[in-house]
């Protein structure tokens, strides 16, 4: 299945689950210190809330499209490097408590995009080490 990632950077985490599991009518389907996300089949959605600092106005902090397969990811690189879109790769990396390959694009007012795939989820690899503590896809977005 394919869907659409919306990923926010937002003051307050527990305000944001409480609202958006009231605003969807179900809880996260993953929850970690600093990190939540729903994962939605209707509308299909997967929205990713990232603490921020208190006080800050919740802010877009990247885009996304979730596929099913890292061929996928391969075929989606190539589609936009021969459109011309510059792109920055991420392979077998550790994002949003998951193991992941990542293609990023930028629009052209900046906003940060990722084509993904999800490979295991770190509950499926038994928490790896290098999976804790990991929230979000904060250090491996090229800048823009």
């Amino acid at each position: 299945m394919s869907r659409v990632q919306l990923a926010l950077n937002v003051p307050d985490l527990d305000a944001s689950v409480e609202f958006y599991a009231k605003l969807f009518g179900v809880e996260p389907a993953k929850r970690r210190p600093g990190y939540a996300n729903f994962a939605l089949a209707e509308p299909p959605l997967k929205l990713v809330l990232i603490e921020g600092e208190a006080g800050q106005e919740t802010r877009l902090d990247h885009l996304g499209v979730e596929i099913d397969s890292s061929e996928q990811v391969a075929a989606a690189t190539d589609r936009l490097k021969e459109a011309g879109l510059a792109t920055f790769e991420e392979n077998d990396t550790s994002c949003c408590y998951a193991l992941q390959d990542k293609v990023w694009v930028h629009g052209p007012g900046k906003e940060p995009w990722e084509v993904y795939v999800v490979k295991a989820d770190a509950d499926q690899m038994g928490k790896a080490p290098a999976l804790e503590g990991d929230a979000c896809c904060t250090g491996g977005r090229p800048a823009a």
